[in-house]
């Protein structure tokens, strides 16, 4: 299911009509392919809506002044103090064309090795993808429940099913359980090796 997200053309680019823009709750956007641009702006509360319901690779049905786009969202920006969205660009895909993608990868299941003390770490957290757009998924699960201490999990371990190829190394390594780090003996103090200051200072002590 294609989900619609409603936008405006943009026609006006000085800098106080796109302060406007975001003043009124809406993103300034761009929608590129086709080897042109269409400038665009979306409301933030639609776009946030739309991507909680796709996902970061999810095909949008984007709507501009009654032409419909199939686009994928490529890139979002981001105020680093308001922590708000300020502009988004919008890729066009052909459906029926494949395309590459970086997809999350979420380790799924408690391991046995975690459970018998070990420590889980996870060393990929991205992976780039090439499919179909409507076989993109939203993440990489990769079920971790079986893996012991001192157990990998390999790129080539995940199942693709034949929807997606995976564009790293088969060898690489996306999780191991790390076995559980040897406490340190404390010395105490109470038993002071041979030739230590502490040591002569008591056998002195005892000959004295």
């Amino acid at each position: 299911m294609v989900t619609v997200l409603e936008a405006k053309e943009r026609t006006d680019f000085k800098n106080s009509s796109t302060r406007r823009i975001r003043e009124e709750g809406n993103i300034p956007a761009v929608i590129n392919g086709d080897n042109n641009s269409k400038p665009i702006f979306i409301n933030s509360i639609d776009f946030i809506k739309t991507i909680r319901e796709t996902g970061r690779n999810g095909v949008i049905d984007l709507v501009v002044n009654n032409e419909r786009y199939s686009v994928m969202l490529n890139e979002i920006q981001k105020d680093p103090l308001k922590g708000e969205f300020v502009h988004a660009d919008f890729l066009i895909v052909n459906m029926n064309t494949k395309v590459d993608v970086d997809v999350n990868v979420h380790l799924v299941g408690n391991a046995i090795g975690v459970k018998d003390g070990g420590v889980m770490q996870q060393s990929i957290h991205q992976l780039s993808i090439t499919a179909l757009p409507n076989n993109i998924p939203q993440t990489l699960d990769v079920d971790v429940s079986e893996v012991e201490v001192g157990q990998t999990v390999l790129v080539g371990d995940i199942e693709t099913g034949g929807k997606f190829e995976i564009n790293h190394e088969q060898s690489e390594v996306i999780a191991s359980v790390l076995a559980p780090r040897q406490e340190e003996e404390i010395n105490t103090g109470e038993e002071q090796e041979e030739g230590t200051p502490a040591a002569e200072e008591g056998r002195e002590t005892s000959q004295g």
